[in-house]
């Protein structure tokens, strides 16, 4: 029976002749590197990691397309560049979700229900 990679999804016999066709048509230099950390505990089919532009929420939005949709509906007048970054800092850290910053929202949500509650807010 053919033991299958998970990673890769093909079969182990053929990503190890995949992985030696890879080393073996690198540049001589770059082959001493690998053999330098170890052959075996190399591998070239890690996938990439998302870039922070194609990140998406929810719902299927960029973190550019979300801090734009939200700057359209904010009164032009009270919009300053410090303001705008602030956006895009706080919607970049929800998206990637650090903590910090999703206590910075969870906060700001509870406070605008508490000033509803007191009728201070309508």
């Amino acid at each position: 029976m053919t033991k299958i990679s998970p990673e890769t999804g093909i079969s182990l016999e053929e990503e190890e002749r995949r992985k030696k066709y890879i080393f073996d048509s690198m540049a001589p230099r770059r082959q001493k590197h690998i053999l330098k950390k170890g052959y075996k505990e190399w591998d070239p089919f890690i996938k990439p990691k998302d870039p922070i532009d194609i990140r998406k929420d929810a719902t299927n939005r960029t973190t550019q397309m979300l801090v734009s949709e939200f700057l359209q509906t904010s009164d032009a007048e009270s919009y300053t560049n410090e303001y705008g970054r602030g956006a895009f800092e706080l919607c970049s850290g929800i998206i990637n979700k650090n903590d910090k910053y999703r206590g910075m929202l969870e906060f700001a949500c509870w406070y605008v229900d508490l000033l509803k509650r007191e009728g201070k807010l309508e």
